[in-house]
């Protein structure tokens, strides 16, 4: 695989980690109903149709007779290959296909359904005519060449790639050789040791590196969807290594993975384990206070535990840190065209009968949210290209998913459904009603420009609702890149 490869592979698996937002639900019903309702609105508006019939079919007579100006966007590496613009079939070939996905798209944006149905008959458009992309054929010229390069082997080992994905991922290309990779060895290997367990959870206390070290310590929260060493990927991207060259005494939670045993955990259950850890980590330091940081759904665990010190009287947090956390919960994602009363209920009464919402569920809702990233790119790569799967390191960490307990699924739904952080005293936890206007200590906020998974502009409407002194930071980057980024 080139390098070129290689280097778009990890821009995508950096920007297109997995999130909360697939908790919600997205059912193969709502998608085989818009496509139903998309079928129907052709005969409902005949002639709205016929004028784009008539309208393809002039923009296929200029791509047969080499007129066609219709290109591909430079954002866009599937056609990257000089193939497709230098060859004339192949030029013809992509151009054919550039017409008819913008035709279904101006036809459907043109029709005379609700803005709602308009947005989901795109999305169910856009998952068809990406499936049916020439770059995913046979005819991929990239393939083609790779092909003869390798006297057919290419083909065997996609054939072989194929297969193993059929048994053992459930028919999803492979996005990472998970042997490639093992915690403690070539991830997650900044010196640390657990100081501290209860029934949820894992205190890690990293070992200084300095000899002087701030008084006040941080306790890093990560998303219970995901595993702690994000922060502590490789030297070069490990947000714990540069805790402790900045003098920073550094803890991190680890989460336990939950079985259906586990069922009844809800938030509440998380927030009376957090206050457990954070005493061990005031006690072992001697700090009266700490600072915390929370990614994602531990930025929603880390506001809840700090709307609760309020309500209590308690000053056990002297600043947070939320980095990528929507507490303003209004969704306004691809997964928000589906949802409803019915999709969310549907959700909750799934979880609660598994006990536990699988982690792979869950992944493979946002893949099919982009599939062009999250799918084709590796069914050409492994099965086309006859490539192994790629070896990353954020690539292994999102794919090594962990499990929800129901009760806490059901109390994230519970939060897209109320939005109850944005009221006073509508969210209770541990006995305790929540206002964030309470909350006085500073909080820090950042969020990234590409990131689509907590929008930007939801983060700022989450930045403003505490009550004491906030800065919020918008770096240029996607989801977990506006993790790891190192500074400057």
């Amino acid at each position: 695989m080139s390098n070129a490869k290689d280097d778009d592979l990890q821009r995508q698996a950096s920007e297109h980690t997995l999130g909360l937002n697939p908790v919600v639900g997205l059912r193969r019903k709502d998608l085989l109903s818009t496509a139903r309702m998309v079928l129907r609105q052709a005969f409902k508006q005949p002639i709205h149709s016929i004028k784009h019939v008539a309208h393809l079919s002039v923009e296929l007579g200029n791509v047969i007779f080499g007129k066609s100006a219709l290109q591909p966007t430079p954002e866009d590496r599937r056609f990257a290959d000089p193939a497709w613009s230098q060859n004339p079939l192949y030029r013809r070939y992509l151009q054919t296909y550039l017409a008819w996905r913008k035709e279904l798209h101006d036809w459907i944006g043109g029709s005379d359904l609700t803005p709602q149905d308009i947005s989901r008959a795109h999305f169910v458009i856009n998952l068809m005519t990406e499936a049916m992309s020439p770059t995913n054929s046979a005819a991929n010229p990239a393939a083609v060449k790779r092909f003869f390069e390798t006297g057919g082997k290419s083909l065997l080992d996609g054939l072989s790639h194929l297969a193993k994905d059929l048994v053992n991922n459930g028919g999803m290309p492979s996005q990472v050789n998970m042997d490639a990779f093992e915690v403690g060895k070539n991830l997650g290997t900044t010196e640390g040791a657990v100081v501290f367990r209860n029934d949820v959870l894992e205190l890690i206390q990293y070992k200084p590196i300095t000899e002087q070290v701030h008084e006040r310590p941080l306790l890093v929260i990560p998303p219970q969807i995901n595993k702690f060493y994000v922060f502590d990927l490789s030297p070069e991207k490990s947000l714990a290594r540069f805790c402790l060259r900045s003098n920073v005494q550094t803890f991190i939670i680890s989460w336990r993975n939950p079985t259906k045993a586990q069922r009844e955990w809800g938030l509440s259950t998380y927030i009376e384990a957090l206050k457990e850890a954070v005493d061990v980590v005031l006690a072992i330091t001697g700090s009266k206070d700490l600072n915390m940081l929370g990614a994602c759904s531990g930025g929603i665990t880390c506001t809840a535990l700090l709307g609760h010190y309020a309500a209590l009287g308690e000053k056990k947090v002297n600043a947070m840190t939320l980095l990528v956390s929507v507490l303003d919960t209004t969704l306004d994602t691809e997964v928000a065209l589906f949802v409803d009363e019915q999709t969310l209920e549907t959700a909750k009464r799934h979880s609660y009968q598994a006990g536990v919402l699988e982690g792979r569920d869950m992944a493979k809702v946002f893949a099919w949210m982009r599939p062009n990233d999250l799918i084709w790119n590796y069914w050409v790569n492994n099965y086309l290209l006859g490539n192994e799967p790629p070896v990353f390191d954020i690539l292994f960490w999102n794919n090594d998913t962990t499990r929800l307990p129901a009760a806490f699924h059901g109390d994230l739904i519970e939060m897209f459904k109320n939005n109850p952080l944005t009221r006073a005293n509508a969210l209770e936890v541990c006995g305790t009603p929540i206002d964030l206007k309470q909350v006085t200590a500073d909080v820090f906020c950042l969020a990234g420009t590409n990131d689509h998974i907590t929008p930007w502009a939801s983060c700022y409407k989450s930045a403003r609702l505490f009550g004491g002194k906030t800065e919020f930071v918008l770096s240029s980057s996607g989801h977990i890149q506006s993790i790891l980024n190192p500074p400057g």
